[in-house]
């Protein structure tokens, strides 16, 4: 028997629809790649006063287009991700449709929801000192912690609004990243 997902999740297209589906018990709004428009938005608004949305968009530059689309009118929806790296098809495409089962489970299981709090927990000069930027380990650094973390792909500056955005403990950062230097 699959999971029943009570919340609708947002996703971008068909072949996301359909490998959901093969997965879960869920219902989906679909956004039509980019081009989401107004009534996908209102759709969305009805949805989550009935039932709640999940954002669950490709961790590529037009799935985070529309992630952000989204959040700028609805910023506590509740957010799923998928790393590059376990979206990737047999030919090297990035999508939802692409996932593992267990990859798309683990991802609705690890959902977030947006911090709308003013104060930011990190710094410019944190991500300096965490050498998640400026450094020339920093990239394999922030796809180490983006993995651990769930956060999808992020540049140093994405990096920073996403441990902020979601309120991510420093401690907890610290200790993966030790992990992390074990690992090398």
């Amino acid at each position: 028997m699959k999971q029943k997902i009570k919340e609708i999740i947002i996703v971008e297209g068909r072949d996301d629809t359909n490998r959901l589906k093969e997965v879960l018990d869920c219902d989906t709004i679909e956004t039509n790649g980019s081009a989401i428009n107004k009534r996908t938005l209102d759709e969305i608004e009805i949805a989550l006063t009935t039932r709640g949305a999940i954002i669950f968009t490709d961790p590529d530059y037009p799935g985070e287009r529309i992630r952000n689309i989204i959040l700028e009118r609805f910023p506590n929806i509740k957010e799923a991700h998928l790393s590059r790296n376990k979206a990737r098809g047999q030919r090297g495409k990035i999508g939802i449709e692409h996932a593992k089962p267990k990859d798309i489970l683990d991802a609705l299981d690890k959902v977030m929801t947006r911090n709308t709090h003013e104060e930011d927990l990190y710094s410019i000069s944190d991500m300096v000192d965490l050498r998640l930027t400026g450094q020339s380990d920093s990239k394999a650094r922030r796809e180490f912690l983006s993995e651990q973390l769930n956060l999808g792909y992020a540049n140093a500056n994405q990096m920073r609004n996403k441990l902020n955005r979601y309120r991510i403990n420093k401690g907890e950062v610290l200790a993966l990243l030790e992990t992390y230097e074990g690992e090398k």
